[in-house]
């Protein structure tokens, strides 16, 4: 057999292959097929925006562990400094993909989060693994909690000041929803300002704010500075709620399926040896901790990716309900009810004016198809269902059922005083 002959027959081979979906293939072959058959992936190098919190490490550990190469991309990550820069980037391109705010991207696709530009989100990246924290001042005087907080606004009234990090972003939702179940309108009440999270900590110390919602590590490096304490986890707002997506813009992933089929199964499987064992997770703690990444101590990283929380005022606990990057593949499946969720708080607060078509902006942002690919690929799990139900911290349960008449149901809304 010649040379040539072999070659054509290896080609169609790897097409077949990719024409039934790779499926019942070995690893190996449905690595080939990817980066050397029809389903080769269109764009070879993938910029990935992140910003310095633990979870991003989906989308580092891809990428130094090679994870990237068998599904034929490189990842290449980019430090950013702030969420606004995060949507300027991947608005005009200068990013392909970027670990990104759940809300930052349905806030661009319905043009309230600055430039507007149809969206999409290809997997959840985490669950769980946020905080809320108060001022070791406030604390002093006996604000440990929402219960303390509540009781010393009442008693010392005065402006109180809480730093969110993007205004439709996740942490202003936990921030907002955490104050609103204690009876705290969060735009009538208190002051909420933006700071970007490498920020937080540095702004508290010189008594910027007296609160502020972020994601780890910089909850847990207040309580280690001594000037912060925390009053709750975005966990105990909303068990296994949705946090960062891969995100990127529908035109991405239009002209480059491949690409975005092989870099989300790529962030999946690293994801998968994240969640696999301790050695793992403190690996990942050591590799993030650096200069390139998150910029922190390792101990401010590698307690609370294990569940081992302290509150800053002597007491500790273990959290089932830690930050968790895969869970077999629980955590990452882009739930349309996840997405039409952040929808309705948006609606909720004023930040859209109308009930917008809940489920259909749900349809064109939550790439369910591409999703399911790389699920394929990567030997990932996939519920049976599109929607899930939560109960959240009020008691209230959301299930997407009718996402009007739950974004209308709050005694505390931007144009309803508390």
């Amino acid at each position: 057999m010649t040379d040539l002959l072999k070659s054509s027959l290896n080609r169609r081979t790897l097409l077949q292959a990719a024409a039934v979906g790779a499926v019942g293939i070995s690893p190996a072959l449905r690595a080939a097929v990817y980066a050397q058959g029809s389903d080769a992936p269109e764009k070879k190098e993938v910029r990935i925006g992140f910003i310095p919190l633990t979870d991003c490490a989906s989308v580092v550990m891809a990428s130094v562990l090679g994870i990237d190469k068998k599904y034929g991309v490189k990842i290449i990550p980019s430090k950013e400094a702030s969420w606004a820069g995060v949507r300027d980037k991947l608005v005009n391109g200068e990013l392909d993909f970027a670990h990104v705010l759940y809300g930052l991207i349905y806030g661009v696709h319905m043009g309230t989060a600055g430039p507007k530009k149809d969206m999409a989100i290809t997997m959840t990246l985490n669950n769980n693994g946020q905080g809320l924290t108060l001022s070791k001042k406030l604390a002093d005087k006996g604000a440990v909690n929402l219960e303390g907080l509540v009781a010393l606004m009442k008693k010392e009234a005065r402006e109180y000041t809480f730093a969110q990090t993007f205004p439709t972003g996740t942490h202003a939702m936990w921030l907002y929803y955490w104050l609103a179940s204690g009876g705290v309108n969060p735009f009538t009440e208190v002051r909420s300002i933006v700071v970007p999270p490498p920020q937080m900590v540095a702004n508290m110390r010189v008594g910027n704010m007296d609160g502020f919602s972020v994601g780890e590590p910089w909850n847990h490096r207040a309580i280690m500075d001594g000037i912060g304490i925390s009053a709750a986890t975005s966990q105990d707002v909303w068990k296994d709620h949705p946090e960062k997506v891969l995100g990127t813009t529908a035109d991405f992933v239009t002209k480059n399926p491949n690409t975005a089929r092989a870099v989300t199964a790529a962030v999946l499987e690293a994801g998968r040896w994240i969640d696999a064992s301790l050695q793992n997770k403190m690996k990942m703690a050591e590799t993030i901790a650096g200069k390139s990444y998150v910029n922190t101590s390792v101990d401010a990283i590698n307690q609370r990716i294990l569940g081992r929380y302290q509150n800053g005022l002597g007491k500790t606990w273990d959290d089932p309900n830690h930050m968790k990057f895969y869970n077999d593949g629980a955590v990452n499946f882009p739930y349309l009810s996840d997405g039409m969720w952040f929808l309705t708080q948006h609606k909720r607060w004023g930040l859209i004016k109308a009930h917008p078509d809940y489920l259909g902006i749900a349809k064109q942002i939550n790439r369910i198809d591409v999703y399911k690919q790389a699920a394929s690929a990567s030997k990932t799990p996939v519920p049976k269902d599109v929607m899930r139900t939560s109960k959240m911290i009020d008691g209230v349960v959301w299930d997407g059922k009718d996402p009007k008449k739950y974004a209308d149901s709050f005694k505390v809304r931007a144009d309803k005083a508390a």
